[in-house]
């Protein structure tokens, strides 16, 4: 069965060492980095890398036995010289559109690249043109759309069993590129990806991140999701970390502690017979790697020319809602329309990228 070359563009935690912070997790499944997923593929071969530091592509190198000749500073030259046919980009956002669209635009036919998508709606728009136009496979790194116990919470809902779904909540949605990228495509996940009407938002930290059009820190944002079926999401800060709640016409499904535990309640009555949720059985699942199943489905694409779970389009309607919830707190709290028109807001950070952990923690 035929392997397939992969790269790595951005070395760091995310790129090759992040399995290093996450040693004793309870809910998440190892490999998780790009680096340790595509190495860990029977049908993926992992040629090369590429990063501005080389003192961070050495560790990489001989952690994945890539050798000092195909690790490139200048990711153009690798993806020219080696012809990798799928590429992780684990930048930062400030970076991440200029590489895929290079990469795309030269023979990559596959890519996974980091949340979020880009630092500016313009460059998503760039990114789906290229993706789209070159005929490229495309996954984001918003790993809970792999996830089997997401994956069993969007089936009881599609299910009808428990009645239409009618509200999401996330109860702390934290930085919007960061974090909340993540929850914002699980939202629309959980509802088929369809389109969202409009939303409305307020950033707790806005007067601090924000200068003009430049975002100089990831801000942090709580708000409304309403979509076009009428189902409504609230994306919060409750200090109740990493929970999302699905709530149906006769029931409620809970994911709890990012996943540690799963609830399922349904319509019922109480020990007065009024009614009452009460207790159902989750469905059963077996944990597995979030982002090597990121891979797979890339490989599966490549094979069959099927999409992806993910796609594009879909990593930029994540993206879109970042944006609106930050255009939304700059007219003071107003309900934004979606689709997004003449947004000017870019990402823009004025930092050295975090170094990464080279041993477990």
């Amino acid at each position: 069965m035929k392997r397939y070359r992969a790269a790595v563009i951005g070395c760091s935690r995310m790129g090759g060492f992040l399995e290093n912070e996450l040693v004793g997790s309870p809910t998440v499944v190892l490999p998780f980095s790009h680096g340790a997923s595509f190495y860990a593929s029977e049908r993926v071969e992992l040629v090369a890398c590429s990063d501005l530091r080389a003192d961070v592509m050495k560790e990489f190198g001989k952690l994945y036995h890539v050798p000092k000749e195909r690790q490139y500073v200048d990711y153009r030259e690798l993806i020219e010289v080696e012809r990798p046919e799928i590429v992780g980009v684990a930048t930062q956002p400030e970076h991440r559109a200029e590489i895929v669209i290079y990469a795309v635009e030269h023979g990559v036919r596959a890519i996974y690249a980091e949340k979020a998508m880009s630092a500016s709606l313009d460059e998503a728009d760039a990114m789906v043109e290229a993706v789209e136009r070159n005929g490229v496979a495309f996954n984001l790194g918003t790993n809970r759309r792999w996830d089997p116990g997401y994956d069993k919470m969007k089936e009881v809902i599609d299910s009808g069993r428990l009645g239409a779904l009618k509200t999401v909540i996330v109860y702390e949605n934290g930085a919007l590129f960061n974090t909340a990228s993540h929850y914002f495509d699980l939202v629309l996940r959980l509802n088929s990806d369809r389109p969202v009407a409009w939303v409305q938002a307020h950033l707790t930290d806005g007067d601090l991140t924000i200068d003009g059009d430049r975002l100089i820190e990831d801000p942090v944002g709580h708000g409304i999701i309403q979509f076009e079926d009428g189902v409504t999401a609230y994306a919060l800060q409750t200090g109740r970390r990493n929970e999302v709640e699905a709530i149906c016409e006769r029931g409620v499904l809970t994911s709890l502690s990012d996943g540690l535990n799963w609830q399922l309640r349904q319509d019922g009555v109480d020990y007065r017979g009024r009614p009452a949720l009460v207790p159902g059985r989750f469905p059963r699942y077996q944990r597995a790697s979030t982002s090597r199943r990121i891979v797979e489905d890339l490989v599966n694409a490549l094979d069959t020319g099927e999409p992806t779970r993910g796609g594009v389009r879909v990593a930029r309607a994540s993206t879109e809602l970042i944006f609106a919830f930050i255009e939304s707190h700059r007219r003071g709290g107003a309900r934004v329309e979606l689709p997004l028109q003449g947004c000017t807001l870019r990402l823009d950070r004025d930092r050295a990228p975090q170094s990464p952990r080279y041993e477990p923690r």
